[in-house]
């Protein structure tokens, strides 16, 4: 039987390339189309590399030739338009196109917890995900009027060791090794769920040529839900401090820098927990086995292993020492 044929656009990002790896070890014959590997997720043995940019079809047609897939996978495709060009691109040109959406697309805040994928997709807070929820109806509307292929994964929070699951990345941990405080939103009770990116790698792949996957959609995350103190001192115990935690509002943050306020009110600062059953009844063998106490371990160990990775943003950086002042107790 001849390998499963795979096009991924992307491929060497956080979340894509544990997907990357898995995918090759698993005999899939895997075509990769970006615009250059990335250097802290190179692409591995195996992989046929076709250079273009997916921005600009004439590019990638002319990388593409006359190749056709099992499964394509756009990894990064965010807004109606990049939806579009994909849907001209690539249909007759593939049994199956997936779409990485994202959770963050679900109800903000959930009516009900855990989330399923029936969960009604509504986020008045973020444009990053009314943007992915957009994408969604025109991929569902293409597969009802002229059944376009398409299988929608909804990635939550999903890391690698390159990747700190704060805002200003490097920043929140070499405060806590200066013995500096760190923000918190809220007061760090709820429930965050943080996914190891080779944790999804297990639950992604078998979807690939799963033709019974097709117009549906499936979010594939951790079972371990951590509040957001836990993953602070998470953090600070790898790196061999204790994490001195100031609490604040998230609108108050939010006030302070409407970006980061944006994926606190449009995300992180609910509680998200998620119900992988429907990714069960496909991949049945799928268990997420990487708690995040060795992940925040692997984030540590590959910032110190080279400084120039520990980069501190500065506005990030001045930011929490206002707050710190002005939240502080005590």
């Amino acid at each position: 039987m001849s390998a499963l044929k795979v096009l991924f656009i992307g491929g060497s990002g956080v979340i894509s390339s544990a997907s990357t790896r898995l995918a090759v070890e698993r005999g899939i014959d895997l075509h990769v189309l970006n615009r250059g590997s990335s250097n802290a997720h190179p692409l591995p043995d195996g992989v046929t590399a076709l250079r273009g940019d997916i921005r600009d079809a004439e590019s990638v047609r002319a990388a593409l030739g006359d190749l056709e897939f099992d499964a394509v996978v756009d990894w990064v495709a965010f807004t109606p338009d990049h939806v579009r060009a994909d849907i001209e691109l690539f249909t007759g040109r593939t049994a199956q196109y997936v779409f990485i959406s994202s959770a963050s697309a679900y109800q903000t805040p959930p009516a009900r917890i855990p989330v399923v994928e029936s969960t009604p997709l509504r986020n008045p807070f973020w444009q990053y995900s009314r943007d992915k929820i957009a994408c969604e109806d025109l991929l569902v509307a293409a597969y009802r009027e002229s059944g376009f292929p398409a299988t929608i994964v909804r990635p939550s929070h999903t890391y690698d060791r390159t990747l700190v699951p704060f805002d200003g990345g490097w920043t929140a941990v070499e405060r806590m090794r200066q013995g500096k405080e760190v923000v918190v939103h809220g007061d760090g009770s709820s429930l965050w769920t943080l996914t190891h990116h080779d944790d999804f790698a297990k639950g992604f792949v078998p979807l690939l040529g799963h033709l019974r996957t097709i117009g549906d959609a499936f979010h594939i995350t951790s079972d371990d839900a951590l509040t957001w103190n836990q993953i602070a001192d998470a953090l600070a115990f790898a790196a061999g401090v204790e994490a001195r935690i100031v609490h604040v509002p998230s609108d108050a943050i939010a006030a302070a820098d409407p970006d980061w306020g944006a994926g606190l009110l449009g995300d992180k600062a609910h509680s998200m927990i998620f119900d992988n059953s429907k990714l069960r009844s496909v991949v049945p063998e799928f268990t997420a086995t990487i708690p995040f106490e060795q992940g925040a371990r692997e984030i540590v160990a590959w910032h110190d292993e080279d400084p120039t990775r520990k980069r501190v943003d500065p506005r990030i950086d001045a930011l929490m020492d206002q707050l710190v002042e002005t939240y502080r107790v005590g």
